[in-house]
């Protein structure tokens, strides 16, 4: 499944080193090149010899020792690699990804690398939570870094916790997904909406909320990533959209339900992240509002709701077509669950992804998230704080699975 491809793989200087022997055995199986490099701290915990026993080419070590004078053995590396996998990673080797650092052979090839990277962390669970190694993991998730999550369970320093590398098995999977796999949204048309609409009073000033349109971003680019045909939807946002999408600008909410609702009958899902403002103003002045008396009252009437109008559309057009699998967000300060649940009732969603917006880290503009997922059945799926292209990543591939077109179901297996 891997034929013609070359997967440099880093180890690094973990106890979980030993199990990179046997994921680079199974890439090999599958037809890898691979080309692996340690780290002088990994050489303490398993024999270079054993890696080039296993990957039938010499391991790289040591940044100075060039063997073929034709070429710089970090660039020929860093360029050879349609992946690099740097399993174990240790906290040491994400702070260096993280900060740009190269002072051994492996990170300097990270820096020289264009290919796509893929981290195995393992390490002691309090490291792992520690704020320093949490940050630098948000910061590489927000370049693009893909990541296999660490297991759970007794860890060789004699806790339990959350911290061990993950299965090579596992890791093989996610590698081929990666590089071979189909794709699970290709073919697939999808509409996400993004940041807060606004809603003028006159020419100079409006009204809106502090959405930045991050998650809609995120949830674009991961899409747009897993192989969709892209549509972003976006109001007022913090920086700009992301490349290879359709962008289609719409100020306020009446202009963005006309553009959803235009388009809603082609897409196969449709999620909605925008943060719409509930209401506009009853009057907007064309010319600029001059100061007058010390009070003003403004009159504000409602603004079409915006998923309740496609869950209103989507059960209208239930028994006559093919409808696209809805999935609303819902921000929120209190009573999370009981608040999301009656929202995705009311508004006919699919699913309903809830967050906690007083929650550190998961408030607007912030670069993480924290999410519950709630389906029908209840909850479907709790993410942690992890950067919002992260999740993106883990919700599209929870619509995947469940959405009407999706190979698991359209073969005649139940709800996931």
């Amino acid at each position: 499944m891997l034929e013609g491809k070359t997967i440099v793989l880093g180890i690094t200087g973990g106890i979980a080193a030993y199990k990179a022997a046997t994921l680079c055995s199974r890439l090999v199986s599958h037809g890898a090149q691979v080309r692996v490099i340690m780290t002088e701290g990994a050489t303490k915990f398993i024999s270079p010899l054993t890696l080039q026993t296993l990957s039938r080419h010499p391991v790289a070590t040591d940044t100075f020792d060039e063997h073929d004078a034709s070429v710089v053995q970090h660039i020929d590396l860093a360029d050879a690699a349609d992946l690099v996998v740097v399993a174990p990673a240790t906290a040491n080797i994400i702070a260096k990804m993280a900060h740009g650092l190269a002072d051994d052979m492996l990170s300097t090839t990270l820096l020289a690398t264009t290919a796509p990277v893929l981290i195995a962390p393992a390490m002691n669970v309090h490291m792992l939570q520690h704020p320093a190694v949490q940050g630098n993991l948000e910061v590489l998730g927000s370049r693009g870094i893909s990541f296999v999550e660490s297991g759970t369970g007794q860890l060789a320093c004699g806790y339990v916790g959350k911290g061990r590398l993950a299965e090579p098995d596992e890791i093989v999977e996610v590698i081929i997904g990666m590089l071979a796999g189909r794709k699970p949204l290709a073919g697939r048309k999808v509409l996400v909406t993004a940041g807060g609409t606004i809603e003028r009073l006159d020419p100079v000033r409006y009204i809106t909320n502090d959405s930045s349109g991050k998650m809609g971003f995120a949830l674009a680019e991961a899409a747009r990533d897993l192989g969709a045909d892209v549509t972003l939807v976006c109001a007022r946002t913090d920086g700009p959209p992301p490349a290879g999408v359709t962008v289609v600008k719409t100020p306020s909410a009446e202009e963005m339900l006309a553009a959803v609702m235009e388009r809603l009958p082609d897409m196969d899902a449709v999620f909605k992240a925008a943060a719409v403002a509930d209401y506009r103003p009853a009057e907007k002045r064309e010319n600029k509002m001059k100061k007058g008396p010390e009070t003003m009252t403004l009159e504000l009437v409602r603004n079409p709701d915006i998923l309740q109008e496609i869950g209103n559309w989507k059960q209208a057009n239930g028994g006559a077509r093919r409808t696209p699998f809805v999935v609303g967000f819902a921000a929120e300060t209190t009573d999370v669950e009981r608040h999301a649940l009656d929202k995705l009732a009311r508004k006919r969603c699919d699913l309903l992804v809830a967050n906690d917006v007083s929650q550190e880290g998961a408030g607007f503009g912030s670069d993480t998230n924290i999410v519950n997922v709630y389906g029908a059945e209840g909850l479907v799926l709790s993410l942690a704080r992890q950067p919002k292209r992260l999740i993106a990543e883990q919700l599209w591939q929870l619509i995947s699975r469940r959405a009407a077109w999706a190979p698991e179901r359209s073969e005649g297996a139940g709800p996931l």
